[in-house]
């Protein structure tokens, strides 16, 4: 196949007899492009033979046997083709091609096991707007691509470096999406009558969270699961405002006990409670490493460094002898440490949880994760999420806020950020009156004080934005503190970070 090229127009010769890539779309554990605007179908075969190529190269190849990918597409208008032109470029790879159809993400993820497959390609652009394709990859369960993978693959693709191979075919599974409800549902039994909200923003899980909910025992109120490619509301994404006010309605005219929430492919879960408040996927875990722990002492638990500081300060985790890691942001990231340290589960604040051993196979599901949070609730007779919720400890946490700061020089300006952090904790220095206990780099910097309470700033991994957050144990003046008199001088000090455009 021709060398990618990033300068085709569509409507022209070019446009369908040359690959179109455009080099952005390789991120830091995910591909994405704006279809037919920064790749073309001819582009995705050649990322098609690319990854069939990178497969190769890190020995997954074996003599007289391909290497087994599966795959699968989410529920947009032209998902189907472009997984029909990845195939082809797996085949022309030299790959043996396992098509589940359509699918949400931890489908594909669960193929691997199932299926006898190392590797997963899986078509969808999550919960983008339309126009927006991708390709989640994974070479060993139950890991996707982290940078390093991604970095040699974009290499392979723009380079022209795809290695054509015999030995390529396809086979199609069908009722796959049986076999995956099933073992989904097979892991929670409720013994309490539970109402619940399954609310799907017209993406791909209404064809999978209403049946597999059911078959956990729960009564099921079903919003927006009709399959919608326009998506004619909202997009599904439980993080949106948009969605989450609906799912809050639908609690409260329902008096459902709660409302579970799936992106556009399913790999993420948002939660409203009985009163029809949001509960932040860190807190959710929160709770969830609560009740776990007491099943599993002394489990580990693995958090991003967005999440709140109560995994640190929490006295049941503490009396139940757990321990959290702080990790970096990103579902693989999360992904990859749970796996390393064996944690029984992961938990990150964008809603993509990563549960283990009987919970799980390691790979970030909603459906998995609403199973648990309903399992939680079972175990915890005559309480309601709320009650739940109320019984954590206090803390107030910011809004996520993202002061301009050039891609060129963003690193460079966080690095100085870090060091003046790093010295200041190294000479046992304080923030507003309370001593530094640990200064966190592995993701940017995250300062935790002495009282629990804590401040971030990190890079943000796609766009030309520096990333903070902050919380406080004592209240919300202080939390506003916090971002007014420590973090906000300190970024100002920087020119190359623009002015900040939230207030708290």
């Amino acid at each position: 196949m021709s060398k990618p090229r990033q300068d085709i127009r569509p409507n022209t010769a070019e446009y369908e007899t040359l690959p179109l890539v455009k080099p952005t779309g390789f991120r830091e554990y995910d591909a994405r492009w704006i279809l037919e605007k920064e790749i073309n179908l001819l582009g995705i075969q050649a990322l098609g033979l690319g990854l069939a190529t990178y497969v190769h190269e890190i020995g997954l190849g074996s003599e007289g046997r391909s290497p087994r990918i599966a795959v699968g597409h989410d529920f947009r208008s032209y998902s189907l083709s472009v997984k029909q032109a990845l195939i082809l470029g797996l085949l022309e790879g030299g790959m043996e091609v396992v098509d589940i159809g359509l699918a949400l993400s931890p489908m594909a993820y669960y193929a691997q096991f199932a299926l006898d497959c190392p590797c997963v390609a899986m078509v969808t652009a999550s919960h983008n707007e339309n126009g927006w394709t991708g390709v989640k990859m994974g070479a060993q369960a139950p890991l996707t691509f982290g940078p390093d993978e991604m970095t040699r693959l974009k290499e392979i693709v723009l380079n022209g470096e795809g290695v054509a191979r015999p030995g390529g075919r396809v086979e199609r599974v069908e009722g796959f999406r049986e076999t995956y409800i099933k073992d989904v549902a097979s892991k929670v039994k409720l013994t309490r009558p539970l109402k619940v909200v399954a609310a799907c923003g017209n993406g791909t899980a209404g064809a999978f969270a209403p049946e597999a909910l059911r078959l956990m025992g729960a009564e099921v109120i079903e919003m927006d699961t009709d399959l919608d490619w326009t998506f004619p509301k909202y997009n599904p994404n439980p993080e949106d405002h948009a969605m989450l006010v609906q799912m809050a309605a639908k609690v409260k005219e329902t008096g459902a006990d709660l409302a579970l929430g799936f992106d556009g492919d399913g790999d993420r879960c948002g939660v409203v409670d009985d009163t029809g408040e949001e509960i932040f996927a860190d807190k959710i875990g929160l709770m969830l490493a609560r009740d776990l722990s007491a099943i599993h002492p002394n489990a580990t638990f693995v958090v991003d460094v967005k999440s709140t500081g109560l995994y640190k300060t929490d006295a049941v985790l503490a009396a139940n002898g757990a321990e959290t890691v702080y990790w970096k942001t990103g579902h693989s990231y999360i992904k990859r440490k749970t796996a390393e340290l064996g944690a029984l589960a992961g938990f990150e604040k964008s809603g993509h949880f990563f549960l283990s051993g009987d919970l799980g196979h390691g790979y970030d599901d909603g459906l998995v994760a609403a199973g648990a949070v309903l399992a939680m609730l079972d175990r915890n007779p005559g309480k309601s999420l709320s009650e739940l919720k109320s019984a954590l400890p206090d803390a107030w946490t910011s809004l996520t806020m993202s002061p301009h700061c050039d891609d060129e020089l963003k690193y460079d300006v966080l690095a100085k950020i870090v060091k003046e952090y790093e010295d200041l904790a190294a000479a046992g220095g304080s923030i507003l009156g309370r001593k530094i206990v640990e200064a966190i780099t592995v993701n940017g910097v995250r300062v935790h004080l002495e009282d629990g309470s804590w401040v971030l700033v990190r890079a943000s991994s796609n766009k030309p934005e520096l990333v903070v957050v902050v919380e406080s144990m004592r209240s919300a003046d202080d939390m506003r503190d916090l971002f007014r008199k420590e973090i906000k001088p300190r970024l100002a000090a920087h020119p190359e970070i623009g002015a900040f455009n939230q207030e708290i």
